[in-house]
């Protein structure tokens, strides 16, 4: 079986070192996920850096939250559910959005919920978009800009929801109570 290790900034390797006391000064602790990455280097540089050019979107921190965790949940990851569930509440957005995302819901505000059913998509269909799917985005008013955003914040959620999967991250203790596993969803009766 492969162990992995949650490394901090004195036991990771050498090239996992500087990133990990970036993540510490930013954030004011290493996570486990980032702990976790700290294993291969590039990674946790890829994923770092990543998140930093999220930050730099035209997205604001409520939509990249939204796409953040429509990825999260498509990929049932229940290490960074909890997490975004937090980075929502600080960066905003409101508690009944908060709850809908963490139940794969319809959000309040209809061009939210169309970010939403577009990252949703995205995730589902790896980015094989139907021009339908293209059209009902513009229509709520985002652009292709927005668009390739969505790309950018799906690759980041792809390397932390997956890292949590292969590695069983375990979930820190600031989000123990946020802690959460997918509903179930009853298919509509016809």
């Amino acid at each position: 079986m492969i162990s992995f290790p949650q490394h901090d900034e004195t036991t990771a390797p050498e090239p996992a070192r500087e990133t990990l006391a970036a993540v510490k000064a930013d954030f004011g602790m290493i996570p486990n996920l980032e702990r976790t990455m700290a294993s291969a280097p590039p990674l946790l540089e890829a994923y770092a850096t990543a998140w930093e050019l999220f930050d730099r979107t035209s997205l604001s921190p409520v939509e990249r939250q939204i796409v953040y965790q429509t990825a999260n949940f498509e990929n049932e990851c229940d290490y960074c559910v909890p997490w975004h569930t937090l980075l929502s509440q600080k960066a905003g957005m409101a508690p009944v959005d908060v709850e809908a995302l963490r139940r794969g819901a319809a959000l309040s505000d209809p061009k939210e919920e169309a970010l939403r059913r577009f990252t949703q998509t995205v995730v589902r269909t790896r980015g094989n978009i139907a021009e339908a799917d293209l059209e009902a985005f513009a229509a709520a008013g985002w652009g292709a800009e927005q668009a390739l955003e969505v790309v950018l914040g799906v690759a980041i959620k792809t390397m932390s929801n997956y890292t949590n999967s292969i590695a069983a991250t375990p979930l820190d203790k600031p989000v123990q109570k946020l802690a959460w596993t997918k509903p179930v969803i009853k298919p509509r009766a016809s």
